[in-house]
């Protein structure tokens, strides 16, 4: 029988981890900016320790910790699913942001800031990136939310991560991002679904909607006075009422619907405004993204 003391608190814990020069120092430092007490590079083996402290009270009041945990440990894909469970089981909550990017972009930011890669030693920079894909792969289908900051600046990285940690302090259900997109840009790889709406009249070809957004008014009653439209909201929203509960049963507190245009500047955004604007009156904590709007042809 275990002997370990219970925990005098319970601590909110913001796990940040994922591929090296994805971003994490500019996660964390984020959750730093929400009041969150942050260490980077914790070993795994103290994560359950340090918790406690925390819990304890020792050294203040810290029940909000952000940890950055990843390969700079070598024990840290061995020993986290347990430690995980360990804290968990002592009531504590645990949110893991995984932070991704395109082989193409870490090679990139490597290159640009000349640091060294920690799976570097004895591999060039492709063959470590991709022994760390592989390497963090179980732990990466295993986490509450998966962010690729391929395209994001780290101002936007910053503020995704507030509207997370603000979602989670603010909603008993799980948070939903619904995001935008053009299918011509490449697929919104964090969808954890994707809806097409291709099959709905593209008001790119009406001359003086072109110029125009779904955001704005025209092209939004273009879109959506549309018969088909309106019964593929009824339909997607029923699915939706319908997996939501299925996911927060398996853990998942977070949940990313891509809608895909071809250019991700009309259709796409109308319907996303609309979903998360139904959605957030539902009573679940909404983020609605636009990846590409602002993109012009």
């Amino acid at each position: 029988m275990s002997t370990r003391a219970k925990p005098a608190g319970k601590v909110d814990i913001v796990v940040v981890t994922g591929m090296s020069g994805s971003g994490k120092s500019t996660a964390i430092n984020a959750l730093e900016d929400e009041g969150y007490y942050c260490i980077d590079n914790l070993p795994t083996a103290l994560v359950s320790r340090f918790v406690a402290l925390c819990a304890a009270g020792t050294g203040g009041d810290m029940d909000k910790v952000g940890l950055g945990l990843d390969l700079r440990d070598v024990s840290y894909v061995d020993q986290w699913p347990g430690v995980r469970r360990e804290i968990e089981t002592d009531g504590h909550n645990v949110f893991v942001v995984y932070l991704d990017a395109t082989d193409d972009v870490l090679l990139r930011r490597f290159s640009e800031t000349r640091r060294a890669h920690p799976l570097g030693h004895g591999r060039s920079l492709p063959e470590a990136i991709a022994a760390e894909r592989e390497a963090m792969a179980t732990l990466k289908d295993r986490t509450s939310l998966v962010i690729d900051t391929s395209s994001l600046t780290v101002h936007e990285l910053k503020r995704r991560v507030r509207e997370v940690v603000s979602g989670q302090a603010t909603s008993a259900g799980p948070a939903i991002t619904v995001k935008s997109f053009g299918f011509k840009y490449g697929i919104a790889s964090d969808a954890d679904m994707v809806l097409d709406v291709r099959f709905l009249p593209n008001p790119y070809f009406d001359d003086a909607l072109r110029p125009l957004t779904g955001l704005d008014e025209p092209v939004a009653k273009y879109v959506l006075e549309r018969e088909e439209t309106g019964k593929f909201l009824e339909q997607v929203e029923q699915l939706l009422r319908f997996l939501l509960p299925h996911y927060v049963s398996e853990g998942r507190s977070y949940l990313t619907v891509g809608i895909g245009c071809t250019g991700g500047q009309h259709r796409s955004v109308a319907l996303a405004e609309v979903l998360s604007a139904s959605l957030g009156k539902a009573g679940f904590s909404v983020i609605v993204r636009h990846r590409d709007v602002k993109r012009r042809a």
